[in-house]
């Protein structure tokens, strides 16, 4: 290994997948405390990434300063300055292409994500579909530092200190009494929501004995949890009243989190926080499951009634048919669930 190794990971988007890289950047770093990395992300992720030694945070603005390939020539010339040493792409869309081309002309060592899509197609077809584990986002983003010659085992989680539970939480939603459960009903597409009448049953019966604190985002979002929030008792919507900081800050002091497969579920499970997740369309053999979780806290629809799930890998499409399938998880199931996991982790 050189001296002075400083690797540039690339990974502009999405809330969800930038997430799943904390866990591998964390193992990383522990692992190889003598190197250094800079995060190339969207400015608005910076605080996922608070907090972790030898990490800095840049920011992409792709849609301003660094639009187009002549913005992205600009970048180049910014990240050139830092003497970067190696190139992990994890990304590995038009625009880190694009990036990582410029670097190639400075001879740096770079690394890029094999995203297994022949295997998700086979997945996700409905004839002849291979029905099987495929290889966890996690993983994938591992062996990109692997290619590079790091070794890094993912296997046990790294030890987080507890962070302090930030005044403006307290002012939010009070001392902690009682346990915290985080509803994060919400996801980028209608195919991985549970159906929010059902929802509203689970929220009814947790919040007899527990806080609940719901998170969202946009404005839709917010004006729905409003509702909910009034709807039912010892029920806080902390959607559009905290910044991505204070969220993290307040997701860290949950004694579960019940999600759907989306972001919440990622951000809860790289703060070492119990997450349970629902999924429709999309299924955790795609690789995206919350990292370090028990496979019994992903609960999934009746697949013997929709068989052909996952009928996508992001939930952006839906088998005919199947728009209900999320129905077929019952709110007794999902309560119970959540009871079971606050007593394991009590």
């Amino acid at each position: 290994m050189q001296a002075n190794t400083h690797i540039l990971v690339i990974r502009l988007s999405a809330m969800g997948d930038v997430a799943m890289t904390i866990p591998v950047i964390r193992a990383l770093i522990e692992q190889h405390p003598e190197i250094k990395i800079t995060f190339l992300s969207k400015a608005f992720l910076k605080p996922l990434f608070d907090g972790i030694p030898n990490v800095t945070f840049y920011a992409a603005d792709v849609t301003k300063k660094h639009k187009g390939v002549l913005g992205l020539y600009q970048l180049y010339k910014e990240l050139k300055k830092l003497k970067i040493t190696h190139i992990a792409d994890v990304h590995n869309v038009l625009r880190s292409k694009i990036l990582r081309s410029y670097f190639k002309f400075s001879s740096k060592h770079i690394g890029v994500i094999d995203k297994g899509r022949s295997e998700k197609k086979a997945l996700t077809r409905t004839t002849d579909k291979i029905f099987k584990q495929l290889k966890t986002s996690h993983e994938r983003y591992a062996a990109v530092f692997r290619k590079l010659g790091f070794s890094v085992d993912i296997s046990k989680p790294t030890r987080l200190e507890k962070s302090k539970l930030q005044n403006s939480i307290i002012n939010l939603v009070g001392e902690k009494k009682n346990h915290w459960i985080g509803i994060a009903p919400f996801a980028a597409y209608d195919a991985k929501m549970y159906p929010l009448d059902l929802m509203e049953k689970v929220i009814d019966e947790l919040s007899t004995k527990n806080t609940l604190l719901l998170f969202g985002g946009g404005k839709s979002e917010i004006e729905t949890l409003s509702k909910i929030e009034k709807k039912f008792s010892n029920c806080i919507s902390v959607a559009g009243k905290l910044n991505l900081s204070e969220e993290l800050n307040a997701i860290a002091h949950l004694d579960c989190m019940l999600a759907m497969d989306s972001g919440n579920a990622h951000f809860s499970a790289m703060l070492q926080i119990p997450t349970i997740t629902l999924w429709g369309a999309t299924h955790p053999f795609a690789g995206f499951a919350p990292y370090n979780q028990p496979q019994e806290n992903c609960i999934l629809p009746d697949l013997e009634k929709y068989p052909n799930i996952p009928c996508s890998i992001y939930g952006n499409k839906i088998c005919d048919g199947y728009e209900d399938a999320m129905r077929t998880i019952s709110p007794k199931k999902v309560i119970e669930k959540v009871e079971t996991t606050l007593k394991l982790n009590s």
